[in-house]
């Protein structure tokens, strides 16, 4: 996925780090209300989060993360790999995985730059026990991205499932880049993969 989309992704995907108070509130509303906050921060602290990566990764840990559905994340990204996967090999990607996230999180936030953000739909789109909701990104000289968040609530709390840039699934893009690193090594080998490139994050 390109850069921009990935940071725009990234940026956006922090509008769902509201914590207990509004988790009872539609998924727009959260993300109109947190996206600021998220961006305000990591605007006014800019250069020393570019100075401490740490500071940075703690930062995505913390505000972000908790408000992800990691576990049906991973399962959908290994596809049928997941069932054939032991409960210990399953806990082990989801935390790689995560870890993976964290890296391109970290990065992606310092490169956001105040476009404008608007909401294109009259009302967010709803598909069984799922909500969409679309976003668009002003982009200076070109079209806006639009952005596809797919959420649920299982606990009375919204949860992120997949994100889409311009159509293309966040969930399906990782899927395909894991295909010929699974089929060399099989799931263990793409954890050690991970591993490898995730050892600078102590989270």
């Amino acid at each position: 996925m390109k850069k921009v989309c990935l940071f725009v992704f990234v940026t956006l995907v922090a509008a769902f780090t509201a914590a207990g108070a509004m988790a009872m509130e539609a998924p727009r509303d959260v993300i109109k209300a947190t996206t600021d906050q998220v961006l305000v921060e990591v605007q006014n602290d800019r250069e020393a989060l570019r100075a401490d990566p740490a500071k940075m990764y703690n930062l995505v840990s913390e505000l972000i993360f908790p408000h992800f559905d990691f576990p049906i994340m991973a399962q959908w990204v290994l596809g049928s790999h997941w069932k054939d996967a032991s409960e210990a090999t399953r806990n082990e990607f989801i935390e790689q995985f995560r870890k993976l996230l964290v890296r391109t999180y970290a990065t992606a936030l310092l490169e956001f730059s105040n476009q404008k953000i608007s909401y294109p739909d009259a009302q967010d789109t709803q598909k069984g026990k799922t909500v969409l909701v679309r976003q668009a990104i002003e982009q200076t000289g070109s079209q806006p991205i639009v952005l596809g968040y797919r959420l649920h609530k299982p606990n009375d709390q919204w949860k992120v499932l997949d994100v889409a840039v311009d159509g293309v699934s966040l969930v399906k893009t990782y899927r395909a880049s894991f295909v010929s690193i699974i089929q060399e090594g099989g799931v263990e080998g793409l954890i050690s993969s991970l591993s490898a490139k995730n050892k600078e994050i102590n989270q």
